[in-house]
């Protein structure tokens, strides 16, 4: 009787292991992608039916819609500016939350609590605050003396849009200081003893220990946080829906709007293909970078 085909090539043994996870893995990816080709090279009436194929017709329509690169370049920023700041203030939150001191714990809490919340309703609670006429915003500043009329903050895209980023940074740091407190917390404290005894600063420390140390789970926190907030709907949305006069609209929100408002459905699938090109190509750039150094390290 001949030996078992994994006995035989014993090279086989972990292909054969992860190939019912990355077949199953493979057709959640697959048969979304198809799903979109098919309906992005057909025209489909307002209730989803496929008719002609067109074959790039609607691909064509989105490149030459001047909205569409106004968006795509404003999904940019967006993203760029809401991960660049979340970033930047996760890291000092998350080196104060790991040092003891009294109510640390509680401190934590406060932080994580928001975590825990719709990213939805959290939107509604902004966009109250920020309400022209009876906004909690423009209440506290009046009382504080730091504005002398009410703003309508939302109705212009000067102020609108970079509020928009900051409340994406705010409601973005809970999870990226969790990500930080765990690479924190699996850095040896003797290191740092060692560099203290030598008459290292707590810069130095800072930059020559805990920042080489923690660049995994920077990594990791940058790539997570450019996925989800390229892709993020509810904060521009609930805000102003892409307004006023599509000053705000990000593809996400474009993507919405030509599904569900307007009924170009096979133009919306061709949109989120090409979201799904943009993050694929900064997804494959990413591990290259990764491969590349832990080869060099």
């Amino acid at each position: 009787m001949s030996a078992p085909l994994a006995a035989r090539l014993p090279g086989l043994t972990p292909i054969l292991l992860i190939l019912p996870s990355f077949l199953l893995a493979a057709f959640i990816i697959a048969y979304p992608v198809w799903d979109l080709l098919t309906v992005a090279s057909h025209q489909v009436n307002r209730f989803g039916q496929l008719r002609d194929f067109t074959g790039l017709v609607n691909l064509q329509s989105v490149l030459a819609d001047p909205l569409f690169l106004d968006s795509l370049w404003r999904t940019l920023i967006w993203t760029a500016a809401v991960v660049a700041g979340t970033v930047l203030v996760s890291v000092p939150v998350a080196l104060i939350l790991n040092t003891e001191f009294y109510g640390r714990g509680l401190a934590r809490v406060i932080v994580m609590l928001p975590w825990s919340v719709s990213l939805t309703m959290m939107a509604i609670v902004w966009r109250w605050a920020l309400n022209g006429e009876s906004g909690l915003l423009n209440l506290t500043l009046q009382d504080l003396g730091l504005i002398d009329q009410k703003v309508v903050w939302l109705a212009s895209a000067a102020t609108a849009f970079p509020i928009q980023i900051l409340i994406g940074i705010l409601v973005s740091i809970p999870f990226t200081v969790t990500i930080f407190l765990g690479g924190l917390s699996s850095i040896p404290s003797d290191i740092y003893e060692a560099a203290s005894t030598d008459g290292a600063s707590s810069w130095q420390r800072f930059r020559t220990l805990t920042l080489p140390l923690m660049r995994p789970f920077i990594n990791m926190a940058v790539v997570l946080n450019i996925i989800y907030v390229f892709n993020s709907f509810p904060i521009i949305w609930v805000l102003t829906g892409g307004g006023p006069s599509d000053s705000t609209q990000i593809l996400v929100t474009y993507l919405y709007k030509l599904a569900f408002t307007l009924g170009k459905m096979g133009e919306a699938a061709s949109i989120s293909l090409i979201m799904f090109a943009i993050l694929l190509v900064f997804t494959l750039i990413y591990l290259r970078m990764a491969m590349k150094g832990e080869r060099d390290g």
